[in-house]
This record gives C-alpha cells, sequence and structure tokens, in this order.
C-alpha cells in the first residue's frame, strides 16, 4: 500500500486551511519583479505542485484571486490577505509560497529569474536567466 505525504498550510489568519500530497514538481526561489512585489520580499521562496495534489479543506469562500497576467492567477484569503497560491495554468502547476507549508522540508533546486534579482544569493545552485526550457524560457544559466 502505497501512502501519500500530505502537508497542511493555511493563511495567515487560519480563516483558509489546505492539504498537498505527494511532493512538489519543483522547489526553487524567484526573482521576478512580479513575485517580489506579490511577496514584499526580495525573493519569493516558492513550491511548485500538480493542481490536483491540492485541496482546499476550510474557507474555499473566503479565497479571493487576481489575474494580472494570463501566466499567473494570485489567491489570497479575503479575511486577512494572506497569500495562499498561485495558478499557473499554461504550466500545468499551482505554485504555494513555501513559508505557508511549515512541515515541508523546503529544498530549493535553482533559481529563476536571476537577471531581475535585487537581493544576490551565492549558494551554488544554477541561477536561470529566467526559466527552464521545460517551463517556456530560454533556459539560459547565468553566474552567480
Amino acid at each position: 500500500m502505497n501512502i501519500e505525504q500530505q502537508y497542511r498550510g493555511s493563511c495567515f489568519c487560519g480563516a483558509v486551511n489546505f492539504s498537498v500530497t505527494t511532493q512538489p514538481v519543483l522547489m526553487a526561489y524567484c526573482h521576478c519583479d512580479s513575485c517580489r512585489h506579490w511577496s514584499a520580499g526580495p525573493v519569493s521562496a516558492f513550491t511548485l505542485w500538480n493542481p490536483e495534489t491540492l485541496k482546499v479543506t476550510q474557507g474555499e469562500d473566503q479565497i479571493g484571486s487576481y489575474k494580472k497576467t494570463p501566466g499567473s492567477i494570485r489567491k489570497w484569503c479575503r479575511t486577512c490577505g494572506g497569500h495562499l497560491f498561485t495558478e499557473h495554468p499554461e504550466m500545468g502547476v499551482i505554485d504555494v509560497p513555501a513559508a505557508i507549508i511549515p512541515e515541508l522540508n523546503f529544498t530549493p533546486a535553482l533559481h529563476v529569474h536571476y537577471q531581475e534579482s535585487v537581493q544576490p544569493m551565492a549558494d551554488g545552485l544554477p541561477k536561470m536567466r529566467d526559466l527552464p526550457t521545460e517551463a517556456g524560457g530560454s533556459g539560459d544559466l547565468i553566474p552567480e
């Protein structure tokens, strides 16, 4: 019998709760302007999941959304404003900020959109100019 790993998370106030199962498709850092503004930080630590592995377990009626671009639909809690997920329909994944999944051991594999970085990170991980080719990017690496 295969028992899937399940992780639980919530918004800042706890009005919205969710779970994700299995393991993320990718864990990484994003340095793009949109993610920096959305996260209100110099870099965004993200986890990508197959959308079918995410289940809202409480507060679905409290989820607001904003679609700035066709590639990203950002979701948050209407009660506290806490960030929840970003749907990426063109890539077939959903992004959950690493910080709101407390039990997940965040192990980043790379940096994306590093050419937009305002917070250089000398950590030995690959630094992508934009995105990997599989995600529609150039696949170009740039120096740390």
